[in-house]
């Protein structure tokens, strides 16, 4: 069982809103409530640019802006960050299973392993976006993740709350899991929409498929 991270394992949009806010205050802005964020947490600094600012990589100010954006996330990475309701009810269920889970993110590892540690988490792979020269809907994160486990793609699920999730899970020949309480990305419609092979609404839903 693989999971995205921001988003579906974790709900880290507290942290990153809090990284926005601290820039736009900077600014002269007034903060953005962490429901505004939310929607655009799991594209990284490239969506939460977007919200917080109006930006795009295009832009000249883009990549400056970026680097002050990690920089105090870097600083702030797991303050109010916690994993969603039900999440930690599976993975205990599937630890009681011998079933193996891992992370595939296209977060950096910069900040997925300390977050990880700090929730108290054990799985038994983590990829991340730097782990690979690709990034989600990419395949390469998700056959190096099958490889660490030791298992075919064919017998692995893989959950998450975008589109890219999505596609990268069918390229890599896994069973694709879209969850409804992640960060949905306006852009690309929801997860009843994206063909995955299962949509589920709780964690708990995965426990009862098991």
């Amino acid at each position: 069982m693989l999971f995205d991270f921001d988003g579906t394992l974790a709900d880290t949009a507290p942290d990153l809103g809090a990284a926005v806010n601290h820039l736009r205050s900077l600014k002269g802005l007034e903060p953005l409530c962490v429901e505004a964020v939310r929607p655009f947490a799991s594209m990284g600094a490239r969506g939460l640019l977007r919200v917080g600012f109006g930006l795009r990589p295009e832009d000249p100010e883009f990549a400056p802006l970026k680097d002050a954006f990690l920089e105090r996330y870097d600083q702030r990475v797991c303050v109010e960050t916690a994993l969603f309701p039900g999440m930690a009810q599976l993975l205990a269920a599937l630890e009681a299973r011998d079933i193996p889970w891992g992370i595939v993110t296209n977060k950096s590892s910069r900040f997925t392993g300390r977050i990880v540690e700090r929730l108290g988490l054990s799985p038994d792979c983590i990829v991340c976006g730097d782990s690979t020269p690709h990034f989600k809907p990419h395949p390469a994160p998700m056959h190096l993740a099958a490889k660490t486990l030791g298992v075919p793609e064919a017998a692995c699920w893989y959950l998450g709350d975008d589109l890219r999730d999505v596609q990268a899970a069918r390229a890599a020949g896994m069973k694709s899991v879209a969850v409804e309480w992640g960060y949905i990305n306006p852009d690309n419609g929801g997860p009843r929409t994206w063909n995955a092979d299962l949509v589920i609404a709780a964690p708990q839903e995965i426990i009862k498929a098991l």
